[in-house]
This record gives C-alpha cells, structure tokens and sequence, in this order.
C-alpha cells in the first residue's frame, strides 16, 4: 500500500509516527501507553490516533495489542525524525542555542518546514562544518556577532 503520497499527515499525526519510532528502537514494537506517555496525551487520543494511522497505512494496530509502523510509516517516521534532527543540529550547533530549548524548537518547526528548506539547512551545517575544518569557524563567530551586538547567541 502506498499511503504516504495521497495521505497528507497533519503535525500531530508525524508526532504520534515519531513517538512510535522512537519508542519501538530496534524491537520495532510500541505501546500505547508508552506512546501516551511520551507525548503527554490521553489514551483515547492515542488510540483516535491509531485508528487513524492505521486507516492511513502507516501503523498495524488492533486494540490491546502491541503497534508496529508499516513501510510506508516507517518511511514516514524517519523522514520526520530526520527533519527534527536537522532543526535541533542547526539550532545547538550553528546558532548556540541550549538543547533543551532546541529540541523543543524543532518540535514545532519541523512540521512547518518544507523539504527544500530543510534540504538547504542540511547544506549549510555541511558548509559550515567543512568551514571549521579549514579553521574558518563561522559558527563560533557568529555566536560572538551575537554576543557582541547585545543578541541572544
């Protein structure tokens, strides 16, 4: 079944598919009460959630049962996982920000960001980091412009 193009995911539908990534690691299984848990929701709303994904094609979920994510969730799910994980690299990494606050930046942003921004952000970190290599080290200094010009940095 191919969901993923004519099954747009809404921002919360990619948090609960991230949520069942991480939680399912390598035994590729999750719990609802662990994805409750680690999104801070009710488990109706998990379950709403899963009947939904699983409508979708991106979960196998039967209730009382362990949920799995399908190809195309698991397709899904690493693509959400990547875009957050490129928000929070740019966030600590270029800009300085602390990593708790970046990782809930990236939360938000990560579902708001096409692909092509998202794609040029992974450019910049590679160029700013091929940068440092050759002893330039614009993140470094960009963090002073901004100490230096009364910023946050």
């Amino acid at each position: 079944m191919v969901a993923a193009k004519n099954n747009k995911l809404s921002a919360s539908l990619e948090d609960y598919l991230e949520a069942i990534f991480n939680i399912a690691g390598t035994s590729k299984i999750a719990r609802s009460k662990d994805i409750s848990e680690l999104l801070g929701v009710s488990k109706s709303s998990v379950t709403g959630a899963l009947r939904l994904l699983k409508k979708k094609g991106f979960v196998n979920y039967k209730p009382y049962d362990y949920v799995t994510l399908t190809e195309d969730g698991q397709t899904a799910a690493a693509e959400v996982v990547r875009k957050h994980n490129i928000l929070k690299s740019f966030f600590v990494n270029v800009l300085g920000v602390e990593p708790d606050e970046a990782q809930k930046a990236a939360c938000k942003a990560e579902h708001a960001l096409g692909l092509k921004i998202i794609s040029n952000l992974l450019s910049y970190i590679a160029f700013v980091n091929e940068s440092n290599k050759n002893g330039y080290n614009l993140a470094e200094q960009f963090r002073e412009f901004c100490k230096q010009n009364n910023r946050q940095g």
